[in-house]
Order: C-alpha cells, then structure tokens, then sequence
C-alpha cells in the first residue's frame, strides 16, 4: 500500500492550498473576530466543486472519493479550521447521510443542491445530556398516520443556522425494541418547517467563523416519507456516519497540525532574539522538528484510514487510530506553537492564536479521545462494561 497521493489528488491539493492561501488567509481573521459565517467563501467552494467531491456525478458531484474530500479539508485546516469544518460536516454529516441510506427520492430532492454548494445540511444526534452516550437520546418522533411528529431538542449542531442551511437530520426514538432498549431512527426535517427552531449561535472557545446552535423541535410535522434508511436503525446508521467523519476530522487535525509547523517556520526565520533569528537556536529547533514528526504521522495516519475505507476494507480502528492520535497531535502542535510565537501567539490577529483555541474541540467533537480509546480496546478483544 502506498499513502502517497494520485496525480488527480495531488492537483486537487495544490488548487485548495492556494486558494486557502489566497482567499481565505487574507479575510478569514476579521470573520473570526466577528463570530461570522463566511458565507462568501463558503459559495466560493461551492462553485469549486469542494462539496461535491465525493458525490457521484448523477447526483450533481464530482464523482472523487473520501481520499478527495479529506485532502482538501486537511490543507484548508492548514489556514484555518472554520472553514475547513464547515467543509467537512456539510459533507460527511450533511449529504453522506442520504448518499449512504437516502431513497433515490431522497437523493434527487437534496444532493445536487448539497453537492454544490448552495445547500448545507447538519446532523442532529448530540444531545444536552446525550453526546458520547448516543442511545441515550430523549427527542422522540411518533408516526400519525403519514406523518412524523417531532419533539425535542439537539445541542452544539454544525451548519444547522446558516442563511443556506436547507435540512437537519435528526435522531429520535421512535418506539421500543423488543429488548427493552429504544428504537432510534434518523428523520429528515427541512429548514424553516413549523416548530423547528434555531437558538442563537453559541458563544465558542474556538472555531468562531463556524455556525453553532442548539435547535429545539416542538410538534414539528414532517412526511413519513422523510424517514432516513430504515426504521429502527438510526443508531447503526449514525455510527457508520461518524466511522466515516472521524477520517475527516483526523485530516482537518493534521492540517492544522502543519499550519502550526508552517506558522512557526516562518516567525522562527524573521523573529530575533539576542541579535540571531530564534531559528537559529536549537531549542526552538526541537520543537519545530516534534512538530513535524506529529503533523506527518497524522497525515499518515488518515491516509491509511481514507485508503482502506474506500477500498472497501474495514477501517473503523485505523479511523479511531487516525482521529485519537491527530486530534492530540493537533492540540500539542498549538500549544507548542503558541510558545514559539510568544507574546505574539497569545493574540487573535495571529493565526497560531487561532490555533490554539481551535484545537480542543477535535479532542471532543465526533466522538471524545476517551471514546476512541474504549472502541480502539473493544475492537482489540478486550472485554466490554
């Protein structure tokens, strides 16, 4: 197995590093201070194709792979994870979702607008007292005849209040299994149906240029239609869902894992100390080299991930493995970073600042570093609680 990138997948990479050069490194700070969603530059990679990388063309995409979608979110994380996130949950947890298990009403009504872009769909599993505890969800979803009646609420959903969000998936009960456990299935609902209500955004450590909120679902009537897949296997599905996305969080991981390595080379070369650039010393070396080390076993480390899984393989620990080791790597690399930049790397205008604040949450986000290590030990044999 090689993990070194296709010449198609290198050319992608090279087309998004510069735009993320280009584009978003000039503006992306200014909406991070203003909490703002960049809606320009999210149109922008919409009309480059970045969210439909991995849609088959019949459904308005590109017709790539996973391996696709991950490069480009790995370099656009490089420059910022906002937008980089932005990318990612509009794809795996927005349009993956109905690619995966959508009827093929389904797929036609909402991939092409998904897949270019002019769509965002979020992904409405956690819960206020139901995060790393998946089954433990509370919002329910009885059927009336043809019609699903939702109530409950969803905490910390990406992309599900921005001015092109069209749809949010939501994971409810909808009755009880035959061992006493609840059934859980996905429902789509549709932005703007009534009783379906988006909070203000929430006030976040990090990730600032993204769109967060809590939504609430009050009598909310969608068609029984809207149903995701089959009834009862939300769960299952939701777990394949985030098999998936922990690839692509460990790629936005690594890229903001080398954005600290690329920041600090280029402070380390201007920034002088005692008359000598601190380049020169080898203190700061060490840490910059450690840096490096972290950023290339990240990217190795999805790499391998995203091979297996489209290949068709199983990659669910390789994905654990990928999202447990970037997400820390990523999180030491900021820290690191911050101290090479001194003063300087404690400042929002700086985007090591950035970095730093928007490190945590990949320690969190889809499935926390604990959970990774229980299923990485449950999938080694070892015994289950």
């Amino acid at each position: 197995m090689t993990l070194a990138l296709s010449a198609e997948h290198e050319q992608l990479r090279k087309v998004v590093e510069e735009f993320a050069r280009d584009e978003v490194a000039p503006v992306i700070g200014d909406y991070y201070r203003r909490g703002e969603f960049p809606l320009p530059l999210v149109r922008r990679m919409g009309e480059m194709g970045l969210f439909g990388l991995p849609i088959p063309e019949e459904h308005g995409g590109m017709g790539g792979d996973y391996l696709a979608l991950c490069v480009a979110i790995e370099e656009l994380a490089r420059v910022d994870s906002s937008i980089a996130i932005t990318l990612e949950a509009g794809v795996s947890l927005g349009a993956m979702p109905i690619l995966r298990f959508g009827t093929p009403e389904q797929q036609q009504q909402w991939l092409p607008r998904l897949a270019a872009g002019e769509m965002l769909g979020g992904f409405g599993l956690t819960e206020a007292g139901s995060g790393s505890d998946a089954g433990s969800v509370r919002t329910t979803a009885v059927l009336e005849g043809d019609t699903w009646v939702i109530n409950g609420s969803k905490s910390f959903i990406t992309n599900s209040g921005t001015a092109i969000t069209g749809l949010v998936t939501v994971a409810a009960r909808t009755g009880t299994r035959p061992d006493g456990r609840p059934e859980i299935s996905a429902i789509i609902v549709p932005a703007g149906t009534p009783g379906f209500t988006v909070a203000k955004e929430y006030d976040k450590v990090g990730w600032n240029a993204s769109d967060t909120h809590e939504l609430g679902f009050a009598d909310v009537r969608v068609p029984a239609a809207n149903l995701l897949g089959e009834r009862g296997r939300g769960y299952a599905q939701f777990l394949s869902t985030l098999a998936e996305g922990r690839v692509a969080i460990a790629a936005l991981a690594a890229g903001l894992a080398q954005g600290c390595v690329d920041e600090s080379l280029a402070y380390a070369a201007t920034r002088e100390s005692f008359g000598r650039a601190i380049g020169t010393r080898q203190s700061i070396q060490f840490m910059i080299a450690d840096m490096q080390v972290r950023a290339h076993l990240s990217r190795l480390a999805w790499r391998q991930a995203a091979a297996l899984m489209v290949a068709g393989e199983p990659f669910a620990q390789e994905a654990s493995i990928a999202k447990l080791y970037s997400s820390e790597a990523a999180m030491d690399n900021a820290r690191v970073a911050t101290q090479v930049h001194g003063g300087y790397g404690f400042t929002i205008e700086s985007a090591v600042g950035r970095f730093y604040r928007d490190a945590k949450i990949l320690e969190i986000g889809e499935g926390t570093s604990e959970v990774q290590r229980m299923l990485i030990a449950r999938d080694l044999g070892l015994p289950v609680e």
